[in-house]
Parts: C-alpha cells; structure tokens; sequence
C-alpha cells in the first residue's frame, strides 16, 4: 500500500525517492542490485496528478526519465518500480510486494540562513523581519554555547578547587598526627623529668 510507504518514509524524514539524473539512477539502479535475491525491485516516488502530469512526491523537477520498454502507459499509472535487475522503471499495481526507497531532504541550517537573507533582499518590509528571526536565531545559538562553556569552566574550576582543599586538609591532617606524636613524646619526657627530679 502506497500510503503505509509514504508513512513510513515520513517517520524517517523524507518522501518515496525521486530520481533526479542519470548518476543518481545508476547510483540507485547499483544499490538496487545488492537486494535482488530480496526483491525484484523497488517503489519509487512517482505519482500522476488528477490533471494526468506526471510529478515527484518531494515535488522536484521532473527533468529525467528512465523508462523500461512500453512504459509508462497512458491509461493509468499506479505505482513505478525501479526494477533491482535493470534500474528501468516500470508501473505495477500498488498491492505488489516491493522493497521501497526513501529519500531524505538536505535541510543545513546555514542554507536556511541564507535563504532567510537572501529572500530578505525581494521584500524589504518582510526582509527586515527575516533579517530580525536570523540574528535572534544566531543570538539563541551564541548564549547557548557560552552557557554550555560556562558550566564547564565552572565544573572544572570547582573541582579543581575540591581537589586543593582536599589536599590542604589532608596536609593539616597529617600534620595535626605528627604534631600530636611530637606532643605525646614531649609530654612522655617531661613526665620522665619530673619524675627523676622528684626522686
């Protein structure tokens, strides 16, 4: 079923595939080929439109074709299949069992910025606007990632001041013991003095 691919794509992030050039196709059509002992081939994102045109489900250009002989044929157009064995396309009935292919969009955060700058530049009154979303954008990032440096500047500085008083309290410690032993001793001699000089 058609729908339960296009869910399934979508809980990943993408749509069915579009085929956009021949090295993509032979990209495909070699990776296709690793799977048929699975399956004769794979369900593409090719749909036609109630007007009858021919589109890509992620609504890329439909600049390249690959075709198996007689196909596509006019009268209807179910499902396209990219056939694992020769990487042609061809059109079969939805309720085949097929493996399917996904494909993800390239969303970079940078390309959205400059999108945002550059769509600036059309509409001066919503460019200013675009303009204002990217540098409170920018800003957010910028506070995030001197908050994170903070914290751990601050998680390093307390430690290694737990780690000194650590070892200043062991040292008056260790010197409270020594200090105690010379008492001890001292007090043991005296004791011994005093008693002397009493006989």
């Amino acid at each position: 079923n058609s729908s339960h691919l296009l869910f399934v794509c979508f809980l990943i992030g993408g749509t069915l595939a579009s085929v956009e050039d021949v090295a993509e196709s032979n990209f495909l059509a070699e990776h296709a080929d690793l799977y048929t002992s699975k399956t004769s081939g794979f369900w593409i994102g090719m749909y036609r439109n109630v007007n009858g045109q021919l589109l890509w489900q992620d609504n890329s250009a439909l600049d390249f074709v690959n075709w198996g002989e007689g196909q596509p044929s006019e009268d209807h157009l179910d499902c396209v299949e990219l056939s694992a064995l020769s990487g042609y396309w061809s059109i079969l009935p939805c309720s085949s069992q097929k493996g399917f292919i996904c494909k993800k969009p390239k969303i970079y955060m940078f390309l959205f910025a400059l999108y945002l700058f550059t769509d600036a530049k059309k509409d001066k009154e919503d460019g200013y606007m675009n303009m204002w979303i990217l540098l409170i954008l920018v800003i957010i990032i910028l506070l995030g990632m001197g908050f994170i440096i903070y914290f751990l500047f601050k998680i390093k500085t307390q430690s290694e001041t737990e780690r000194e008083s650590r070892k200043k309290s062991a040292l008056l410690e260790y010197s409270r013991v020594s200090t105690g032993r010379d008492d001890k001793k001292k007090s043991a001699n005296s004791k011994e003095k005093h008693q002397q000089s009493i006989v």
